[in-house]
């Protein structure tokens, strides 16, 4: 079926919207085969809506360092669903990010605190956080004033997680969960949602959250003991970190070594034949097979 025409916009307007002009959007549909837009009896390109969201999604794998050639297989790589049709949290996402973009803490602070005291850890991830991330992050592609409302996103959520699990971490006890940060971002929002997780269900976690080379994360474990280490990264790994570093750790390593972000995606295969276990991109869906790995060690 046809898009209707209203739907349909030119080449102009799309490059207007996403950022990206005009020759890059062809080549990426004649080289690459990424787009496949509608077509007018005289040859003039039409974009529908979804054409904008592949180009959005495009751009996220790009500005996660992944190579324009090798986006065509992440693009068709079978995906979560991040979207809800419960009207509730439809509701409080809208709210939520309303709340960021406008700068306003206690709204975020209000909403954010409701979800918590009414939902499990999970759900609050899931349902509420996660999709609001995800938005926002397709918004911040190319969007003039987009570091500023990411600093500002970024800042609250690290702010308000820090406060809340610092008490409730010092309270557990047991060997902590591990969580280590790879990408060049020091503050990475999935970290924080798998560290919430963690401490909802009792277990401790340690965070390291300013990029560590892989090939130093053994001295932590020689100096103090930890249930398991959880890798993060939001970007492709350097050919350093998956040749050198990543070899080394497993190696010298006892404790099951997992990695969770893009970079799990990005870089499967290799991962999987270095006794890498990959995690999906969302914490929520992660966090399940994490409680997995430490259950057996139990």
């Amino acid at each position: 079926m046809s898009a209707s025409p209203e739907a349909l916009l030119p080449i102009r307007e799309v490059s207007r919207v996403t950022g990206v002009n005009a020759v890059t959007l062809r080549a990426w549909e004649r080289r690459y085969g990424l787009i496949t837009p509608h077509r007018t009896v005289k040859g003039h390109r039409l974009y529908t809506e979804e054409n904008v969201q592949q180009i959005q999604a495009i751009l996220t794998w790009l500005s996660r360092g992944v190579a324009v050639g090798q986006v065509k297989e992440l693009l068709h790589a079978p995906q979560p669903l991040i979207g809800t049709a419960d009207s509730f949290w439809h509701e409080r996402q809208q709210d939520f990010i309303d709340a960021l973009l406008t700068f306003d803490a206690p709204m975020l602070e209000q909403i954010f605190s409701h979800a918590m005291r009414t939902f499990s850890a999970q759900q609050v991830a899931h349902h509420l956080l996660e999709p609001v991330l995800q938005h926002l992050h397709q918004r911040w592609q190319g969007q003039f004033g987009s570091h500023l409302e990411e600093v500002f996103c970024h800042t609250w959520l690290h702010n308000r997680m820090a406060t809340q699990l610092y008490e409730i971490n010092q309270q557990l006890c047991g060997e902590p969960v591990l969580l280590v940060n790879l990408s060049e971002q020091p503050c990475e929002p999935s970290l924080w949602l798998l560290a919430m997780m963690l401490n909802a269900d009792g277990i401790r976690y340690a965070m390291l959250e300013w990029e560590v080379p892989a090939s130093e994360l053994s001295l932590i474990t020689e100096r103090c003991s930890a249930a398991a280490i959880v890798l993060f990264s939001g970007r492709a790994l350097s050919a350093h970190q998956l040749r050198r570093q990543l070899p080394k750790l497993v190696q010298h390593q006892p404790l099951p070594v997992m990695l969770a972000g893009p970079a799990a995606a990005i870089h499967q295969q290799v991962l999987m034949e270095l006794g890498v276990l990959t995690l999906p991109e969302r914490a929520s869906l992660a966090y399940p097979l994490l409680l997995d790995q430490l259950r057996t060690l139990q």
